[in-house]
């Protein structure tokens, strides 16, 4: 597949309900900042467009909380985002948000037009309605247990324990998240995009890139995981996905179509046309044509997101372009995994997180720390987990002790050896050289090993492996604390001056590489780094692709005489009381955050005969395993005097199978068996949850006999 003339490049829109955490930066907004930038410095035209996210359920369910309205949320996390986004370097183009009126109108023209080619099907279905809010209820006030895992908590649009995508309807035992009540079924008419329809399209276009004899990627260089959740998806069958929903706040539908009154985009139509919105706008600032990145077939659209988004943007988002019709499909959706923080997944709600706001307040000029310990461990293709105990040794250990020392160590010797100038040497002068290049003169040597890493380095870049890239980018550090530690120029200036002239000059030509290479993922390291080698700052007009070419030429990316500034300390190491700081932070926002909440209310009276319905006994685990392919779900096999049974429970975010081995606990005995994940449970080991929302075991005495019954 041939380089694309120019790149439409979009992060996930982040969903303006709450401030941004490191996972969020590790799952789409690092990695598409970092690729933005190479294909720049690259000297390729791109479009690197996001906005804010301000429609949908979750903003209204908040501003009813804090008793305010949504355009109050709104515009509160629309400017955090826009200051923590430029305190981190995250350089988009374009940021825009959804509720303006300039996204409104391209939303409905959108839909406009799917409804006049006869896309939707319009249909009168049943929804549930609350009637003690007294109004119908979007996906996300309707919570109830998971059909696929068992999760209790589920929404009404997907499961966050499985990650299924779920209709309201699926849910059992659904209630209302407004008044805790359960909901009624009432009718409603909305208009569907048929996405059986598309199937074969869909399939066709992931598994060999082509559509209707255009090319639009290429298959091999997808991640395994993103195809794979895609395929599932489709060999499950496809069924038709509601586009409008019954809400106070969104788009509204054209009001020129009938029955249009009350309905509301649904938000999966409405954020991803963000996208093309924000592209107008950016492009009319810029006098740039937006339908050259949206539409021409020499651009290339990539879609960075977490991969919780992958089915919308590679299911629903590509079926609605092409049934529009004009809209070029993604050639890439390179989709991060989830990140952990110190051993639990992050939770918002539980004040388990580490907010990037914060991280600017407390860390004042370290951003590009941060950036490097979230890329050393970007969740490319598995979940990864970040600890402040990583964090320091990353800094500690690799940016001072690596980097920041190499380039401390040449500019140093160059002022005290040079006056602060790069020294010219002869080319005829011969010396061993540490590449072992038979026949090449020492500094050609290190010239074309340096050429070699930047080709791999973009090599990893073009395919979205952003932790391999910034190895290379170590490596050329690693590589000229080498050839400083193999010469000894500070012995050797003495009695082998030319010798060291040469040494020096390899190594501030590294030192010039690094400020290029290092910039995708230091930004405001590779400007403190110009300035101190008395270089420009980087305008991102295509200067790697220049020093490449340079390197490949025999030129010099820093010649002769060139007069560079005093050194001055690029890292500086984090001490171990800071990081126990952080890790008491952390701790204390979970404790008070357990402190401040409340006990749910006590549920309605029943009477006797209800409570004797259930049969409770106690029971003993024997053993337990991880459900495959889940994050919550063990699977117990319990002793219950008379029998053995195996139970499915949500419980892995809280124990570890082999640490509650042996452990007593009460089992509702007569629930009907249902197969969860392919597992035939039967039964349910009752947990206690606690304000934060953690499960703990109520367990019998310890001597009680398994399947004593419960009274």
């Amino acid at each position: 597949m041939q380089y694309p003339k120019r790149y439409m490049i979009t992060a996930a829109l982040p969903y303006a309900n709450g401030p941004l955490h490191i996972g969020h930066l590790a799952g789409a907004y690092l990695s598409s900042d970092i690729y933005s930038r190479y294909l720049k410095l690259m000297g390729k035209e791109v479009a690197f467009i996001c906005g804010s996210d301000e429609h949908g359920a979750a903003i209204t369910m908040r501003a009813k909380k804090e008793g305010t309205t949504p355009k109050e949320i709104i515009d509160k996390y629309h400017a955090l985002f826009q200051s923590t986004f430029k305190g981190m370097g995250i350089e988009f183009d374009y940021y825009d948000r959804t509720s303006s009126d300039g996204h409104h109108a391209t939303a409905q023209a959108f839909f406009q037009q799917l409804y006049d080619k006869g896309v939707f099907e319009e249909k009168v279905t049943e929804q549930y309605f609350d009637t003690e809010a007294g109004q119908f209820l979007a996906d996300r006030y309707i919570v109830g247990t998971c059909p696929k895992c068992g999760y209790d908590e589920a929404y009404g649009d997907q499961c966050e324990s499985c990650g299924a995508t779920l209709s309201p309807t699926e849910l059992i035992d659904p209630r209302s998240t407004l008044s805790g009540g359960r909901p009624e079924l009432r009718s409603t008419r909305h208009w569907f995009l048929p996405l059986g329809d598309y199937e074969e399209i869909l399939k066709e276009w992931l598994d060999e890139g082509v559509l209707e004899g255009r090319e639009h990627h290429d298959p091999e260089s997808w991640k395994a995981h993103v195809l794979g959740q895609c395929k599932s998806w489709i060999d499950g069958g496809l069924n038709a996905r509601a586009m409008t929903r019954d809400l106070e706040w969104g788009v509204d539908v054209p009001q020129n179509i009938e029955g249009s009154e009350g309905k509301k985009l649904y938000v999966w139509l409405d954020a991803p046309i963000g996208y093309i919105s924000a592209t107008k706008k950016w492009a009319e600032k810029e006098g740039k044509d937006w339908k050259e990145f949206w539409q021409s077939e020499d651009s290339a659209l990539i879609h960075f997101i977490g991969k919780d988004n992958i089915v919308f943007h590679c299911i629903i988002f590509p079926a609605l372009l092409h049934a529009h019709g004009d809209f070029n499909l993604p050639t890439n959706v390179p989709a991060n995994q989830f990140m952990n923080l110190e051993g639990r997944k992050i939770s918002t709600s539980r004040h388990w997180a580490v907010w990037v706001n914060d991280y600017l307040e407390q860390f004042p000029g370290q951003q590009d720390v941060l950036r490097y310990a979230l890329t050393r461990i970007m969740p490319e293709s598995r979940d990864s987990e970040f600890t402040w105990k990583r964090y320091q040794e990353f800094n500690n250990n690799e940016l001072v002790n690596a980097l920041g020392n190499f380039i401390q160590r040449v500019l140093v010797l160059t002022n005290k050896y040079y006056g602060g100038k790069v020294p010219e040497f002869d080319p005829n002068e011969e010396i061993i050289s540490a590449s072992d290049a038979d026949d090449t003169s020492y500094h050609d040597a290190e010239m074309i090993d340096l050429f070699d890493l930047l080709h791999d380095y973009g090599n990893h870049m073009r395919q979205f492996e952003f932790r391999a890239a910034l190895q290379n980018v170590m490596e050329l550090a690693a590589r000229g604390n080498q050839i400083l530690q193999f010469n000894e120029p500070w012995k050797a200036i003495k009695e082998e001056p030319e010798t060291v002239k040469v040494v020096m000059n390899a190594s501030l030509q590294m030192v010039a590489a690094l400020s290029i290479a290092m910039s995708p993922f230091l930004p405001f390291t590779s400007e403190k780094l110009r300035q101190l080698l008395g270089q420009e700052p980087l305008s991102g007009q295509g200067e790697l692709l220049e020093a490449m070419n340079c390197l490949a030429e025999g030129d010099l990316l820093l010649s002769a005489g060139h007069s560079i500034n005093e050194a001055e300390h690029l890292f500086s190491r984090i001490p171990d009381e800071i990081i126990e700081q952080q890790m008491e932070r952390l701790r204390g926002a979970e404790s008070e955050n357990l402190e401040s909440a409340e006990l749910t209310e006590l549920a309605s009276e029943i009477t006797f005969e209800d409570f004797q319905k259930p049969d409770l006994r106690t029971a003993k685990i024997l053993s337990a395993q991880k459900v495959p392919k889940t994050k919550k779900l063990l699977e117990i096999r319990v002793d219950m005097g008379l029998e053995e049974r195996t139970v499915v429970s949500g419980i892995a975010e809280y124990y570890q199978p082999e640490e509650i081995i042996g452990r007593q606990v009460v089992l509702v005995a007569n629930l009907a068996p249902r197969k969860i994940r392919g597992v035939q449970s039967q039964g349910m080991i009752l947990m206690a949850e606690d304000p934060s929302g953690a499960l703990q075991f109520i367990s019998a005495e310890e001597g009680a006999i398994p399947g004593s019954q419960v009274k």
